[in-house]
């Protein structure tokens, strides 16, 4: 690929070439009429200068020679400078004549001036009044006459070679206008052929640059040939669409692929994200079981937690089958009742011919654990989790509900008009169970202009634009505050004081807040 094939260097080559030309032309006829013109100048001035000196010459001298034989009173003496004058003018029509015919008449003209002076100069020595007439008629008339005679020959030639320059001038004039009309034609033929295949060289690889970038606004990524042309620009562009279209497959792909990758992450995230308080509480209650000399709840209990840590493994597979998933569900369930044992009750009833059917792991532990600590807890008395399923053609309706605080009618059917109405959500107030795997819930309550309000509990997230506000304690403030109460409360006194530290759940967000 050459830039001298682009656009600008077309046009500029084909700009120059018809100046070029055309100039070319035009300084041939301009040294044309140049040199017309110094001919024509030069025969104008010659024809003129004879003309004016035949006009007085010959009457001007033989009257002036006549007062001087005749010694009259206006005899102004021998017209010696009037004769050397005519030499001189001889020799410059000499000096600037080139027809033969004309050289000739004016050497002649010069010659005669040169014996006319010779014979003036012989009057003058002659004192005889009759030798003098006779020599002014004899020699000095006829001179001048002859002079007068060949001058005019002069001016007859020169006049002629004049009016035939003139009619050359005409013809060369015709021509030459004639050449540049056609010249002209031709040049305009050539840029216009020139210029129909510049624009057709750039106009369909445009139109197909054009269909190019339809096919690709209409999703058509597909990388192709670039456009060929012969321009460099066309090209340019075209490879660089392509390349273009190129970089955004692979942008395509690496988003998909991160995209994949982010869903397996949130789906391992939300496996993972089990809540510390479950384990930790699971392991108090065992401990306090153990204490508590019930050997045998203790037992279960662990057999509980290893099998929902087995099935929450599940041998490193994501996808396992339901059934499995319901026995995971179980051992939660298990674990939870002997922990609030006098409020949960469940019951699961799974139909045997879905079984086998598969589905990411740990889908609906989260859902269960929802069901008991923002249903159950919040209700006073026993409450139950159902868990049911049923086949709706070629799918499987999991469902998994509670009959626990709930919400009241009037609030419910709030949020059912709401819906139905389409009414965009104001505020999101948001008590989270843990701090982590928040990232993605928040942003997008962000992108759709959802305010976040966090109630109790922080969140571990990079972007703290992602929530509005935090309502909740400075666990680590009130830790300070309490002991600092503490020494000056008990400063004086002379007693051992004696502090029970109640710590929270160990590993718990309150725990470090308080005991950092």
């Amino acid at each position: 690929m050459s830039r001298r094939d682009s656009i600008q260097s077309r046009m500029r080559r084909m700009v120059v070439a018809s100046c070029g030309f055309m100039a070319a032309v035009l300084a041939v006829t301009l040294a044309l009429v140049l040199v017309y013109n110094g001919q024509y100048k030069n025969l104008l001035y010659n024809v003129t200068t004879a003309s004016e000196f035949n006009q007085d010459f010959k009457e001007n001298i033989d009257l002036k020679m006549y007062y001087y034989v005749i010694e009259s009173r206006y005899s102004e003496g021998l017209p010696i400078q009037e004769v050397q004058a005519a030499q001189a003018l001889a020799r410059d029509l000499l000096d600037s004549t080139s027809q033969k015919d004309s050289l000739q008449a004016v050497t002649s003209v010069l010659d005669l001036c040169e014996n006319l002076e010779e014979k003036i100069y012989q009057i003058e020595q002659t004192q005889s009044y009759d030798s003098r007439q006779m020599q002014l008629e004899n020699n000095i008339y006829v001179l001048t006459a002859l002079i007068q005679e060949y001058m005019y020959n002069y001016l007859y030639y020169e006049s002629v070679r004049l009016n035939l320059l003139l009619q050359q001038i005409s013809r060369q004039i015709t021509a030459e206008i004639l050449l540049v009309a056609l010249l002209s034609a031709v040049l305009i033929a050539l840029l216009a052929r020139y210029s129909v295949r510049l624009s057709r060289s750039v106009a369909q690889p445009v139109v197909d640059l054009s269909r190019r970038a339809e096919d690709v606004i209409g999703g058509d990524l597909t990388v192709r040939e670039p456009v060929r042309s012969e321009t460099y620009e066309i090209r340019t562009l075209s490879e660089g669409m392509e390349q273009m279209i190129a970089r955004i497959n692979a942008q395509i792909q690496e988003i998909t692929q991160k995209q994949t990758s982010l869903r397996k992450a949130e789906l391992a995230l939300l496996q993972a994200q089990i809540n510390p308080h479950f384990l930790y509480n699971t392991m108090d209650t065992i401990i306090w079981l153990i204490e508590a000399d019930r050997p045998q709840a203790a037992v279960e209990m662990v057999s509980n937690l290893s099998s929902f840590f087995r099935h929450s493994l599940s041998r490193g597979e994501d996808i396992i089958t339901l059934g499995e998933e319901e026995e995971h569900i179980r051992s939660y369930l298990q674990i939870q009742q002997a922990r609030y044992k006098d409020i949960l009750d469940y019951t699961i009833q799974i139909d045997p011919a879905l079984r086998e059917t598969r589905l990411p792991k740990l889908t609906l532990q989260p859902l269960v654990e929802n069901a008991l600590y923002h249903g159950i807890k919040r209700k006073r008395g026993r409450g139950c989790i159902y868990i049911t399923s049923r086949a709706e053609e070629a799918d499987a309706l999991i469902q998994i509900t509670d009959d626990g605080a709930g919400m009241t009618p009037a609030r419910l059917e709030e949020l059912n008009r709401a819906i139905a109405s389409g009414e965009r959500v104001g505020y999101i107030v948001l008590m989270p169970i843990s701090e982590s795997g928040w990232d993605s819930v928040l942003q997008e309550a962000k992108e759709a202009g959802i305010p976040v309000i966090l109630v109790d509990r922080m969140v571990d997230v990079e972007d703290e634009s992602l929530y509005a506000a935090h309502i909740g304690s400075d666990f680590l403030k009130e830790g300070r505050l309490a002991v600092a109460w503490m020494e000056d409360a008990f400063r004086e006194a002379e007693d051992p004081v004696r502090v029970i530290h109640i710590q929270g759940t160990l590993g718990s967000t309150a725990q470090l807040g308080r005991t950092a």
